[in-house]
């Protein structure tokens, strides 16, 4: 086999085996599909939960999975615009696929197990740091790079583009895990709320509503919801202008969803929501 494609199918043995804890939940698609690209992105990732990294199916995106392959100006490389080069790549992850349920994978790629970033870089004493050296906190945190892409790719007409600046605050948000009594909890929490929180707002998994409540009998003093299945679940509610993620809490009867300042307690049909912070609750029922 050509010493470039080898070089890949080693490269990709370490990836695949370093996410086999959360193993794609993507159909691979037609080559050069949105579904494939996404596919492609979970395979082999190009961006960091760091905000850093190029939009899946962009050029810039393209030179980086070469680069990640091993195959970067080979000679007659398919030009990255063409179908031939979404052929290319997708063969050589087939192959991958077959090599893995085949014969498995064993040797020092089997070892990796380091999060999305460079932990040579991290500061001693760091969150960063402690992620580094737990590997299940390196594997979350990868999961979450996979999600923060997809994410990415729904984001590219945002206005105004909020995903990168709300990463950003969410990796400050993190990093303060280290006042915590127990710091790897919450850090493992934080990236749990965060991928349920993409996965919701972007529409990456299914959703299971729209559902319409009005409030204290007044049509005007309509809340709507949509469900996600994520971990923890989560809802999406819609007051007016206003939007609000919120996660499922434990409750004693009926269910019970907890946002920032927002809650959303259901029970047969009929609701209690509160709105904004020192609202007054509002007896809701189920349009």
């Amino acid at each position: 086999m050509n010493c470039w494609i080898t070089a890949g199918i080693i490269f990709l043995a370490a990836i695949f085996q370093a996410n086999v804890s959360h193993s794609s939940s993507l159909e691979m698609g037609t080559p050069c599909s949105d579904s494939w690209y996404r596919f492609i992105e979970e395979k082999i990732t190009t961006s960091d939960p760091q905000a850093h990294g190029p939009d899946v199916g962009s050029d810039e995106w393209k030179s980086v999975i070469e680069f990640k392959l091993g195959i970067r100006g080979k000679p007659n490389l398919p030009a990255r615009d063409s179908k031939a080069w979404c052929d290319y790549i997708d063969q050589i992850v087939r192959n991958m696929d077959v090599s893995l349920t085949n014969n498995g994978s064993s040797g020092e790629a089997a070892n990796t197990s380091e999060p999305s970033y460079d932990c040579a870089k991290v500061k001693t004493g760091s969150i960063e740091e402690m992620i580094c050296n737990d590997g299940e906190l390196s594997a979350i945190d990868r999961k979450l790079a996979i999600i923060y892409s997809a994410a990415a790719k729904k984001a590219t007409n945002e206005h105004p583009p909020v995903l990168k600046a709300e990463q950003r605050g969410w990796i400050k948000g993190r990093n303060e895990c280290w006042k915590s009594d127990d710091k790897r909890i919450c850090v493992w929490e934080e990236y749990q709320h965060r991928i349920a929180e993409l996965q919701a707002r972007y529409r990456l998994i299914p959703g299971n509503g729209p559902h319409s409540f009005i409030c204290n009998g007044n049509p005007a003093n309509e809340v709507v919801v949509t469900f996600f299945q994520t971990d923890p679940p989560t809802l999406i509610g819609e007051y007016g202008d206003s939007v609000s993620i919120m996660y499922l809490q434990p409750s004693g009867s009926g269910t019970k969803y907890q946002g920032r300042n927002e809650t959303f307690w259901e029970h047969q049909g009929e609701a209690r929501i509160v709105w904004g912070y020192g609202a007054p609750e509002m007896n809701c029922s189920q349009k």
